[in-house]
This record gives C-alpha cells, structure tokens and sequence, in this order.
C-alpha cells in the first residue's frame, strides 16, 4: 500500500478516470474518485487530500460553484481539468479560486509537473519562500536583494513588489486582475500599464526577454513565474 499524496478527482468521464487512474498509480498517488459535484465536496470534507483535480462540467453543477464552496473552508491546492479553452473560462476558474487550469487534452507530464508545485505549496503552508531561486535568478525577500547569475539587480519599487508577488506564487498562473489588486491595490491601472512592468522586469531577469523562460506569459489570462 503506497503512502503517498492523496488525490481527489472530480470527474464524470469513465474514460477519463481511467486514464488518470492509471497514470496516477504509476507515480505513487493514492486517488479517490467522485463523479459529481455532490460526492466531491463531500469526499473533500471526508478524506482531506493533498490536492484536487475537478471537471468543470459535472452532471449535477458547475465546477466554478464546487471551486467557491471549497475556497469556504479549505486551502487545499485545487487544480482544474476542463474542455473548455476559452480564456474568459481559464480566469473565472482562477478567479473563483482555482490555483491552476489544464485544457483537455494534456500530457501526464505536464499534469504531473502542475501537482508538484500544487503540492510544494501546501507542504510550505502557502507563504512565499524567503530565498527563492529558478534558473539564475535568486530573490532573498528578507534582504529584499534580487541577483541574476550572482550579479545584483536594481529595480524600481513597483517593479520589486510586482516580483515578489509573483515569487508568493511561484507555480501559479496569476490573472491580470489578480495581479493589479495585489501589487497597486484599489489604485490598480489599466491592464496594458501591467504588460510595461512585465516587460522592464523581464529586461532585468531574463537572459532573452524576448524569449522568456522565468516570467511565462499565459494567453489572454496572466502571468506565472517558473519554479525551478
């Protein structure tokens, strides 16, 4: 009997389940299956897993009003599956709560790599790591020091706040609005003043900001910071 992280899959394709089934037990996972809204929140208060992977569209609702309930009283990682690609569905499910989005169909690779992160996150009790490194860039948020190949990097105030948000949530797609309301808060600008300082920070961050690899655009949704 394997003892490693429990996973609760909310999805009403057979075939689907299967396929997860399969691909989860290979690499250790326990798995407990729901195949409506209704059972997954309750196995979600029963069993308490490491992370959730939900279905947008189940029989009895909508995966966005399971998200809501869940964000009621849980913080566990909660990683949606969907058909559905369009983006203004990718950010009502970040928005709702979710803290990733997989358009069907995926690799098991990139599943895998999403749960990792989903479940460093939970293991670390949600809060930003004080020294956080991915490639060459290193950012020590006690010192508020931010290094690309052990060379200091000068930012400006918004441009700093704007990284170490995005360091809080390494891993995670963060939404445009996301990111507005916590780095300028109530005083958020428009979206298009957000891609500027996206831009002066790959400047400082990325060995080709033309090509970035840390700081990763998501189509029409926002932004997410590569971890390691």
């Amino acid at each position: 009997m394997t003892d490693g992280p429990l996973v609760l899959l909310v999805e009403d394709d057979p075939a689907m389940r299967r396929f997860l089934r399969a691909a989860l037990g290979t690499h250790a996972f326990r798995l407990v299956e729901a195949g409506t809204m209704r059972e997954g929140l309750a196995q979600a208060a029963g069993r308490n897993p490491d992370v959730i992977l939900l279905d947008l569209g189940l029989p009895d609702g909508d995966g966005l009003d399971a998200t809501r309930q869940l964000r009621e009283w849980t913080t566990t990682p909660i990683i949606v599956l969907s058909a559905r690609g369009q983006e203004q569905d990718k950010i009502a499910a970040l928005d709702a709560g979710a803290d990733d989005y997989l358009t069907k169909p995926f690799s098991v690779g990139e599943l895998l790599a999403r749960m990792r992160v989903a479940l460093r996150h939970r293991a670390g009790g949600g809060e930003a790591p004080q020294l956080f490194e991915t490639g060459a860039l290193r950012v020590d948020l006690a010192r508020r020091t931010v290094t690309v190949g052990g060379a200091e990097v000068h930012l400006t105030p918004t441009e700093y706040k704007l990284l170490a948000v995005l360091v809080k949530h390494a891993g995670k797609v963060l939404t445009h609005r996301q990111l507005l309301l916590e780095v300028w808060g109530s005083h958020n600008p428009q979206t298009q003043a957000l891609r500027v300082y996206v831009t002066q920070l790959r400047h400082k961050i990325e060995p080709d900001p033309a090509r970035p690899r840390l700081l990763i655009t998501e189509p029409g949704v926002g932004y997410r910071l590569r971890d390691a």
